[in-house]
Formats: C-alpha cells, structure tokens, sequence
C-alpha cells in the first residue's frame, strides 16, 4: 500500500466510538466501533489496520474496452 494521507472521523454514540478512516488517494473508507474507553491511539491504530487490510485485499477495477 503506498503511503498516503489518511483521515479519521470519530463520532460517539453512547458507550461506543465510530471510528471512519479514509484513505484520501482511493476514497476508500472502513468503520469500526470501539468502546469509549479505549484511547484515541488505540482506535486509529486498529481503523488503520483495517484499512491496509482492504487496500491489500482490494482488486483493480478491470478496464473498459472501447471495441
């Protein structure tokens, strides 16, 4: 995966974070939910792993042909 810019978005709901990470090269984006009490590392630490798994996994769209 190159190394890109990636954004988080935290978002609480009740005991639970939101945690978005977007791979701004891509647009790819994955979620994962955390309790509030783990920290702010430890939330990105695992939204950005969850991203380099799907950019790994992730095929190239097949290209259209004109003819």
């Amino acid at each position: 995966m190159p190394q890109g810019e990636v954004l988080f978005e935290f978002v609480q709901l009740g005991q639970q974070m939101r945690v978005a990470a977007i791979d701004s090269a891509s647009g790819t984006e994955v979620v994962v939910i955390t309790p509030v009490s783990a920290t702010r590392n430890q939330m990105q630490q695992l939204a950005l792993a969850k991203l380099r798994r799907k950019l790994q996994t992730e095929a190239p769209a097949p290209v259209k042909r004109l003819f």
